[in-house]
């Protein structure tokens, strides 16, 4: 087996049939698709027990995260190279042939992304480098859109336009390619992680080993998640931020983690004052919303720090 595709999911049912759907077979590419459906009441199990009756299932009773089912997969993969792709995103052309064609002429490589665009076409600014204080810092002040100088869009590589390849310190997990070596050697995902991190800790395990993490322009795919359509939940801000912190404190200790909760619970208040005051004036329904938004995060806050294991906020 060539390659093992793992995709959790999680009440995305029509997004994931057409994501099963773009995974066309390739007799020259023995590949494995793998889903786990983290107790979807969408019916989106049984679609696929039922469309797409050759690729594996695995039907879990409760919600377990995206570390914990993900693992689920990797568990039990056979192939060479095993693929985290999310449910919500399209898989165009050859670009599987093309990904493991690449690792297997780098081996040196331990894991790779490819091109992701947007729904409209536009380039997804995956791949980027570690989110450290510092990045998070310029990013959360909004320094990072200021242009110049070019430094300040550091963090996610903005004066990058995804048209060539380059080394990276963290792969986005919609689309991530990892050799069977190299996670023989770093292991699985870090179950701690409920939903947001997870892959960013595995990307920094995977260079803290001596491998390199490459973005390579041999094909694309397309994310629709990450589109402006995306509802606002206060609680999937808080699982990012705890996400966040425990990644800090993962590899920084606790005065990293502290700083960064206190970075992040100092943003959410900004933005809080920010749209009540502009709801105020303005008086419209999206402004109210996001205030009403940014209250609930800065009144839940305290949830963003992490605690022993993962959970669901």
């Amino acid at each position: 087996m060539d390659l093992s595709i793992i995709i959790v999911n999680w009440n995305t049912r029509e997004m994931l049939r057409e994501c099963l759907a773009s995974i066309q077979p390739d007799e020259g590419l023995p590949t494995e698709v793998i889903v786990i459906d983290n107790a979807s009441s969408d019916g989106s199990a049984e679609m696929v027990a039922a469309e797409f009756p050759s690729m594996r299932l695995i039907r879990n009773t409760d919600n377990r995260g995206f570390g914990v089912a993900t693992n689920q997969g990797l568990r039990v993969a056979r192939g060479r190279h095993l693929l985290l792709l999310n449910s919500d995103t399209l898989v165009h052309g050859d670009v599987l042939m093309r990904s493991v064609q690449y690792m297997d002429a780098h081996p040196q490589v331990g894991m790779m992304g490819c091109k992701v665009l947007n729904e409209d076409g536009s380039t997804q600014l995956t791949c980027s480098r570690f989110p450290g204080f510092a990045n998070l810092l310029l990013q959360t002040m909004g320094l990072n859109r200021l242009g110049s100088p070019r430094w300040l869009g550091r963090y996610q590589m903005l004066d990058w336009a995804r048209d060539d390849e380059r080394e990276v310190e963290v792969i986005s997990g919609c689309y991530l390619l990892a050799r069977r070596e190299t996670v023989a050697q770093i292991g699985l995902l870090d179950e701690a992680f409920f939903l947001y991190g997870e892959e960013t800790d595995w990307c920094r395990r995977c260079a803290e080993a001596g491998w390199k993490l490459v973005f390579a322009p041999i094909g694309c795919i397309t994310h629709l998640g990450s589109g402006s359509s995306r509802k606002l939940s206060y609680r999937r801000d808080l699982l990012l931020s705890e996400g966040t912190v425990r990644l800090h404190g993962k590899h920084g200790g606790l005065a990293a983690a502290v700083a960064m909760w206190l970075l992040l619970f100092a943003f959410n208040c900004s933005r809080s004052l920010y749209w009540s005051l502009r709801s105020l004036v303005d008086r419209r329904l999206e402004d109210t919303e996001r205030a009403r938004h940014f209250r609930q995060v800065v009144r839940h806050f305290a949830r963003a720090w992490p605690v022993s294991g993962a959970k669901q906020i």
